[in-house]
């Protein structure tokens, strides 16, 4: 099973080929997909009054390799298509049937949506792309809605190592395509998008690849719109907690391709803070955190 985005449609196909108990998942799945997200095999089983060996053959029936998989499959639909408002109440239920402070609840969901990102990112694609940022004439960086603070973020470290940056940041689609109508091939364009998918990240990016240029997608899962307009994808875990879109995973990633440029760059990193430094501490640019006292 590789098209999640059909996955009711399939469910609705197989419909007359399915046993009782399967048809009562089926139809389950089919009225309340978003609530089947974040339940076991045997939670669903419960709910619908079959055995959890039933659960297990309908996923197989359809076409997984088991539950889990049925389970990753809904997982990426709901992230990918609800709104805003059935997401955080889907996500909330969740977070409150933990019988947890929220605190704990939400901190260890992000330590979970780390450990997921270690297990799932390709260090030898993390390499080649930290290779082409090196090499490329220009960076362009695209992150829509929440995305837009780690584009921020990314290209902010990125100019104190690298002089050819461009965040390219923009309310609209037109914008965009107004700052990147020059990319060309030997230039690097990074698409960052997580669900819901910003479609002015997805158009860019499906631009900057026309045009030849390298194209590196930070994203969820081979399933995301930018996954087949990349040259390379670096997949990192993201959730919906409540309102907030948790992109700490994501970051953390950010935060790696930083680091590993620097070390490949540094004896001009280091030249280049030296340089701030002296700029920073003539304008004052932060608060001395030595009190004036003992200063004289």
């Amino acid at each position: 099973m590789t098209d999640d985005k059909d996955l009711l449609f399939i469910i609705q196909s197989k419909m007359m080929g399915l046993s009782k108990g399967q048809k009562k998942i089926a139809n389950f799945l089919l009225e309340h997909y978003d609530k089947a997200v974040y339940v076991t095999a045997a939670e669903l089983a419960r709910q619908v009054g079959v055995s959890e060996s039933t659960v297990v053959r309908f996923a197989i029936e359809i076409g997984f390799d088991g539950y889990p998989k049925l389970q990753r499959a809904l997982d990426e639909m709901v992230k990918g298509n609800l709104i805003a408002s059935k997401r955080m109440a889907v996500s909330s239920d969740r977070i409150f049937k933990q019988d947890k402070h929220i605190l704990k609840a939400v901190l260890e969901s992000d330590l979970q949506r780390i450990q997921s990102t270690i297990d799932e990112v390709d260090e030898q694609v993390f390499d080649l792309v930290i290779d082409q940022m090196i090499g490329s004439d220009k960076i362009y960086i695209v992150g829509g809605r929440s995305s837009a603070t780690l584009a921020s973020f990314f290209s902010f470290y990125l100019n104190y190592m690298l002089d050819n940056v461009i965040n390219v940041s923009s309310t609209s689609v037109t914008d965009v395509f107004e700052q990147i109508y020059r990319i060309k091939q030997g230039d690097l364009f990074i698409g960052i998008s997580f669900p819901r998918y910003s479609q002015k990240t997805i158009k860019a990016m499906e631009f900057a690849h026309a045009q030849k240029a390298t194209t590196v997608a930070i994203t969820d899962s081979s399933v995301s719109p930018l996954y087949k307009h990349a040259d390379y994808t670096l997949v990192s875990t993201s959730s919906m907690i409540s309102l907030v879109d948790s992109l700490v995973a994501p970051l953390s990633l950010i935060n790696a391709i930083i680091v590993a440029v620097s070390i490949k760059k540094k004896e001009e990193v280091a030249n280049t803070l030296d340089k701030l430094e002296s700029l920073w501490n003539e304008y004052q640019v932060y608060a001395s955190n030595v009190s004036n006292k003992y200063l004289k």
